[in-house]
């Protein structure tokens, strides 16, 4: 090889070595696929909007029959080491799922075999052949037979239509969980279990599982017959109608109930309740134990989890049938074990790689302490409650908040906090879509009394702004959660529930997620935090809110959960209210007080008809017990004193994982230097409306509010900008009213060579910045009194002699109040 070689770029390299050694190989143009994007990239918060990080290009794939990917190849330049391209080729036939990768230049190609039975790195003359590559994925799949090579090779089903009607086309991670669910049913593997996070398409996956068999021979000399069971109406419907009749038609798809026997369908719907009601009558038992080829439970970590479940019965019933499990969060504990029944998953995905990979929203976590839930609220002797019941005399705590002990007083200022929240982030005056979770119905009823009152000015505008919607509420309810779940809808902006809307209902919309409802379960914590990790880009929705009122996501430290936050706010502070600094917690996941986080909860599943009843019969949980039986006893009081507390900031550590505490300070301090400005140049660009408005959103997307710092820092008398500089370098603190105090004493000249009706103006601005600082001093401050009684904005402008003279003269106001040290 002549030395122009080593001056190739890696596509020269591609075109006259890797592409001419894969056709070599026998490799076809339309089976190699090049620039193969593998997922979006992460989403990260800027000014403006949600921005994708890069995503992972593959070079290569190879793929067999189409969309059905065996190796990746990694190219580098000719110059360049193939052994330089190892570990990208590694990482990328390990997110695709691949056993088979290869690293080359050109002149050398390096095997990477993961899965074989005898893994290895190894330098090899060729590449393998299609069919030779083929033969060895089969073998590591074990699906080595006429039904596994006809399951995987079968083409995906594409009628489904997007929003802009380009086809549906199933993810890289939909693929694999399809590909891995038909070889394990080509190896005669009975029991099937799934692992994706919520908001990363299940049902997608089972679809074209359903479609891929249905186009197969898997069941000679007819259509497989389909089962497709959940426990609430919504995650049996959705499926059906928005996935299943536009792919198979109506005569093809049907829902089981009513105690009807329906045969003569391929794809069969159902609510477990509508097949177990009765007993030796129940209507599954109508149907003979092989009537179903293929069953697939979705949230099977509920109900049929539990072996003594009445539902279980459905599932042992038709025994005979492969059966596929679906869930974002199985559980395994004495009484009811997902892995027990259904093994291992063959395919997991979790949700920290969605969100990793840009599919899923990432999210912020704001803890909110109320003074009752860290002092705990005491009786006196003989105190009665609103209703003349007496109280016992003790310490009431957040274990007994809503079941034993109601303070009125603790729902209104968590409601007045969610709602100065949402006034405080909404963009273009449009508020965030948000669900608030409570402990029980009565609770869910009070907080959205409390919401509605605290939100007077928004509910004039909007009647349904804030709703109640649970069980209880009936087919009101459930319209209103239609009307809920649209992206376009402008109401109800706020759901009130406790446990009917944390699970299996998709909410793309949904921006904040507001815990006031104790949770210790990891299951139902991830169900619950997983209503907001959808995307919307309908909506510009990249990334959604926590707000945490009863230390629920300390979850986030165990190392059973698999997503962490993005940051982590913290309001606690000492009994004047006062920031205070807390230690941070462990590295290795500090253990949940049962003090403060609600013991796990007996399995809920929706009846038939829309209402909610325990699965199971017997409660022997002492504290299921102990909240049964508090139901008789709840007091309720008012007349005390709650407020919040201060503030601490969480982010995560190097380790992308670990949450490290800091203190709003130590937060502000490195987010400033992270400007990578000198205390000068952070002066002289808050001095001018334009730039200031730019520092200002660089510091709004790192989750600080420039205008709401002086409260934050208990500092109400400095500026904004002050705050920075003696957080980020140690100045000292200057007050608004010193600067104010040195401007007049050494600008008096600059006031003075304007015409008095100029001034007029400049004296409002100074008024402005004294009362709430600098971000007042710009053109836009003249829409709001006092301004408005001096005349409109054209009259204020032509005061100066135009829009430019007007801008020049507040900016040079702000430079002379800010500039000097």
């Amino acid at each position: 090889m002549t030395t122009d070689a080593y001056g190739m770029s890696e596509a020269e390299t591609c075109r006259a070595f890797v592409l001419p050694g894969l056709a070599e190989a026998g490799w076809r143009d339309e089976q190699v696929r090049p620039q193969y994007r593998i997922n979006n990239g992460r989403l990260t918060p800027t000014p403006k909007r949600h921005v994708h990080g890069d995503p992972l290009v593959a070079d290569y794939i190879l793929e067999y029959a189409p969309d059905l990917p065996i190796g990746v190849v990694e190219a580098k330049r000719y110059r360049i080491s193939a052994e330089d391209g190892v570990e990208q080729a590694r990482r990328y036939a390990r997110k695709l799922g691949l056993p088979f990768a290869y690293a080359t230049n050109g002149q050398k190609i390096v095997e990477i075999d993961f899965r074989s039975p005898d893994p290895k790195i190894q330098e090899i003359t060729r590449f393998p052949s299609p069919e030779e590559l083929w033969a060895r994925y089969l073998g590591v799949e074990q699906a080595d037979s006429d039904l596994g090579r006809e399951l995987l090779t079968t083409p995906y089903d594409h009628k489904l239509r997007n929003s802009d009607n380009t086809s549906k086309r199933p993810r890289y991670y939909q693929r694999i969980a399809v590909n891995r669910t038909l070889a394990a049913i080509a190896r005669n593997q009975k029991r099937i279990l799934l692992v994706l996070a919520t908001g990363t398409g299940k049902t997608m996956v089972a679809l074209q599982a359903v479609a891929r068999l249905y186009s197969s021979h898997w069941v000679p000399g007819r259509k497989p017959r389909v089962l497709y069971l959940s426990d609430r109406n919504m995650l049996v419907d959705d499926p059906k109608d928005k996935y299943f009749l536009p792919v198979f038609g109506q005569d093809d798809v049907a829902k089981l109930g009513g105690g009807q026997l329906v045969k003569g369908r391929k794809i069969y719907f159902a609510l477990y309740q509508s097949l177990e009601k009765g007993d030796e009558e129940a209507l599954f038992r109508q149907y003979e134990p092989d009537y179903f080829d293929l069953v697939i439970v979705d949230e099977c970590h509920r109900g049929s989890a539990r072996e003594d479940s009445q539902w279980r019965r459905v599932l042992e019933h038709f025994s005979p049938a492969t059966q596929i499990g679906l869930t974002a969060t199985p559980i395994s504990r004495k009484d009811a074990d997902t892995l027990d029944y259904f093994k291992e998953p063959v395919y997991t995905y979790s949700l920290a790689e969605g969100i990793e990979d840009g599919f899923l929203a990432p999210y912020r976590v704001r803890r909110v302490r109320l003074n009752v839930d860290m002092e705990g609220y005491k009786t006196e002797p003989g105190q009665k409650d609103r209703y003349g019941n007496e109280i016992p005399e003790d310490v009431y705590g957040p274990r007994d908040f809503e079941r034993v002990m109601v303070i009125l007083e603790r729902t209104e200022a968590a409601a007045q906090y969610v709602i100065d929240f949402l006034r405080a982030t909404a963009e273009d005056g449009i508020h965030g879509k948000t669900i608030v979770f409570c402990e029980n119905n009565d609770h869910a009823a009070r907080m959205r009394s409390a919401l509605f009152n605290a939100a007077a000015q928004e509910v004039r505008a909007q009647p349904d702004y804030v709703v109640r919607i649970t069980d209880a509420d009936g087919p009101h309810g459930k319209a209103l959660l239609d009307e809920f779940r649209k992206d376009e809808s402008d109401e109800p902006v706020i759901a009130v529930t406790s446990k009917l809307l944390n699970t299996g209902i998709d909410l793309p919309a949904v921006r904040n997620i507001v815990l006031f409802r104790r949770i210790a379960s990891m299951p139902e914590f991830k169900q619950t935090i997983g209503r907001g990790t959808r995307l919307c880009p309908e909506i510009g929705k990249g990334s959604f809110d926590i707000i945490d009122f009863v230390e629920a996501t300390r979850l986030f430290n165990d190392p059973g959960f698999d997503g962490p936050p993005l940051r982590i706010v913290r309001d606690t502070a000492d009994e004047q209210g006062h920031v205070v600094d807390t230690a941070p917690e462990t590295a290795d996941g500090e253990e949940v007080d049962p003090e403060t986080v609600a013991e796990a909860e007996a399995e809920y599943a929706q009846e038939d008809g829309g209402t909610l009843g325990q699965a199971g019969g017997t409660v022997d949980d002492p504290d299921e017990v102990d909240r049964i039986r508090s139901r008789g006893r709840r007091y309720v009081v008012s007349g005390v004193e709650v407020y919040k507390w201060g503030e601490a900031r969480y982010q995560l550590d190097s380790d992308g994982r670990t949450l490290k505490l800091v203190t709003l300070l130590q937060w502000v301090h490195d987010r400033v230097l992270e400007l990578d400005l000198a205390p000068d140049q952070l002066r002289s660009q808050w001095a001018v409306a334009k730039s200031r408005r730019v520092l200002m959103s660089a510091l709004d997307a790192a989750d600080i509010d420039a205008e709401r710092l002086p409260t934050e820092l208990d500092s109400p008398d400095v500026d904004p900008v002050d705050l920075l500089l003696n957080a980020a370098w140690g100045l000292p603190l200057v007050s608004r009213e010193e600067r104010l105090s040195r401007f007049r004493r050494e600008h008096r000249q600059f006031l003075d060579s304007f015409q008095e009706q100029a001034r007029e103006v400049l004296e409002g601005m100074l008024t402005k910045f004294a009362e709430y600082g600098s971000p007042q001093l710009q053109p836009k401050t003249l829409e709001v009194q006092p301004f408005l009684g001096m005349g409109s904005l054209r009259e204020l402008t032509d005061r100066f002699g135009g829009a430019q003279q007007l801008h020049e003269a507040i900016d040079d106001l702000g430079r002379r109040l800010i500039e000097a040290a």
